[in-house]
């Protein structure tokens, strides 16, 4: 058994996420969301989906992107 690096939940069927070379272990898709996930630089939420890549910063939609005055917008 191995034990989740967000809840500390020791858990039989864990899994293993490497990103940028740190390989992370977690229970369940929730807490990887919590671990990797960016935030968007505008309304500070999850950015789950693919987002949207605007001057080098990451957003959670378009509008978020106009709001912050970002440019050019790349969906």
């Amino acid at each position: 058994m191995a034990r989740c690096d967000v809840c500390g939940n020791d858990y039989a069927h864990t899994m293993e996420i490497r990103l940028k070379g740190v390989t992370g272990t977690y229970d369940c898709f929730e807490c990887a969301i919590h671990a990797v996930a960016p935030r968007c630089e505008h309304c500070g939420c999850r950015v789950i989906g693919h987002g949207v890549d605007a001057g080098g910063k990451i957003f959670c939609c378009a509008h978020c992107a106009q709001m912050a005055g970002a440019h050019p917008i790349h969906a």
